[in-house]
This record gives structure tokens, C-alpha cells and sequence, in this order.
């Protein structure tokens, strides 16, 4: 049986790498992931899978749609401090931006969004995002699903 895209939100802060810079850039690998658990989030990722782009610390809002194009591979940013290849990284490009940003006021506003990774799990940098969080979040941000 076929399996069904799946979503996410991945995090990152502007001033480090922006929606800007990702779209600049077109095809960007994920780096620089080290917690446990968003490193497991990366490595469900399948190629087609989409991703809410979210500018954390400056602005806290998702600002964009990035979709997987080349599956988990070893981080390259790690170097000799992963010899086993543990920490992986996945190739991200643009799909196009939110007409209107979502804020994360807005998200933890609405009792809709009590269970979402981003409410619960604040500090996660790459978290997944049900199917039914991903439409709601496209129509707060103006976006077809």
C-alpha cells in the first residue's frame, strides 16, 4: 500500500537562516539537528513530504512551505564528531511563501490547535504536523492546502 504524504514544521531562526536565504537558495539541506527526536522526525521524512518554514525566536511565525526532496542522509555539518553518521540532514526547497504569516499567538489562540507539537513541544525543531493541523494552518496563512 502507497503511503500518504505526510507534514511537518521545521524550525529555524532568521537571523541564522531565513524563509529568505531557503528561498534564495532553492534546494537547502536541513543541518544542524541535534535532539533526538527531531533527528527521528528527519529521518520519517519520505521525498514529496510537506513542511511549514517557521522563523523561530525573531517573529515565531510560519512564513513558508518547503517540500522534502532527497531523503535522511549523514549531516555534513557534524564532521569527526560523528564518526557513525549518526545526526542526518534532509534536502529542503521552497514551494512558495504564506500569504499571511501565522503567528504563534494566533496558533496557541485558537483551543483547535491545543494538541499541535508547536503548543506542546515548543523547544522541538522539527515536529510533525497532522493532516488536519496542516489545513487549518494553510487557511490562517491564505494558502491552499
Amino acid at each position: 500500500m502507497a503511503r500518504g504524504r505526510s507534514y511537518w514544521l521545521v524550525k529555524s531562526e532568521p537571523d541564522a537562516f531565513s524563509w529568505d536565504q531557503q528561498v534564495a537558495n532553492g534546494v537547502e539541506p536541513w543541518t544542524g539537528v541535534r535532539n533526538h527526536m527531531a533527528r527521528a522526525n528527519l529521518q520519517a521524512m519520505k521525498k514529496g513530504d510537506l513542511a511549514f518554514f517557521y522563523h523561530s525566536n525573531i517573529g515565531k511565525e510560519i512564513v513558508g512551505v518547503v517540500e522534502v526532496v532527497r531523503e535522511a542522509y549523514p549531516d555534513p555539518t557534524v564532521g569527526a564528531d560523528d564518526p557513525k553518521g549518526a545526526w542526518v540532514c534532509v534536502d529542503m526547497k521552497a514551494v512558495g511563501p504564506m500569504p499571511t504569516p501565522v503567528t504563534l499567538a494566533a496558533i496557541k489562540a485558537d483551543p483547535a490547535f491545543a494538541e499541535l507539537a508547536l503548543v506542546r513541544q515548543s523547544r522541538l525543531s522539527v515536529m510533525p504536523v497532522s493532516a488536519e493541523h496542516w489545513r487549518k494552518l494553510c487557511k490562517l496563512g491564505g494558502r491552499k492546502p
